[in-house]
């Protein structure tokens, strides 16, 4: 579904250039499950933007459903992604002055092609896999952290993307919760063949994962 070829990303520091990213080679098709992990520093959180389209290589191509991405039109960008990425984010990045109902709603309201019941029933449904309908109408602030991950993980999944990329989805979630999470995740790869990406350090995450790579350095230790 996607890939990146031959990816490399530098940053510039002063006068210096630094390599997060080294030639990676990367292909997550549709059903993986897949877990990345690294110490800090290595390059996941850059990968995981190459996967979401969020940066531009510095070298290499990304192509997504066998379309090469292009970076110049930004309004096009962001369309694929709304219609085929989700996100889950370890700060969570909910709207602080909506309710938990309408941020799980926000990926929907541009979303012409899901009428307006369908959108309210996909709200309801993940609002009460994630166990949350008693908090449906209260803000971030007054949710425990855990409860907005679980927020954060009902709105990446509720428009039944293609490809959900996630940060550390499980660090704010105690053990049941999160093996309960995943289950859902892994129920969802598994019905709509949802390909899930990872970057975490929970070994709970080796229960469900159906790909592990290591990444040091800017490149891959172990096989694809």
């Amino acid at each position: 579904m996607i890939r990146l070829s031959q990816v490399s990303k530098t940053y510039l520091s002063g006068k210096n250039s630094l390599w997060a990213l080294r030639a990676i080679d990367l292909e997550v098709k549709s059903g993986d499950f897949l877990v990345i992990r690294g110490p800090s520093g290595s390059g996941k959180s850059t990968l995981l933007n190459m996967l979401g389209l969020l940066d531009e290589p510095s070298s290499g191509t990304v192509t997504l459903k066998g379309t090469r991405v292009t970076y110049e039109d930004f309004d096009r960008l962001a369309e694929l992604r709304s219609r085929c990425i989700s996100f889950i984010f370890q700060a969570f990045h909910l709207n602080p002055v909506l309710s938990l109902e309408e941020n799980v709603m926000v990926p929907l309201m541009i979303r012409r092609d899901i009428s307006s019941n369908e959108k309210q029933r996909r709200v309801e449904e993940w609002i009460e896999k994630t166990g949350l309908t008693s908090h449906r109408h209260h803000r971030p602030d007054e949710l425990s952290g855990g409860q907005r991950q679980r927020v954060a993980i009902a709105r990446a999944m509720v428009g039944e993307p293609q490809l959900i990329i996630a940060d550390e989805p499980t660090a704010n979630l105690d053990s049941h919760t999160s093996r309960t999470i995943l289950a859902l995740m892994q129920e969802l790869n598994r019905e709509k063949q949802t390909a899930f990406a990872f970057a975490t350090h929970d070994p709970v995450l080796d229960e469900f994962a159906k790909r592990s790579l290591l990444i040091q350095d800017g490149a891959f230790k172990q096989g694809l």
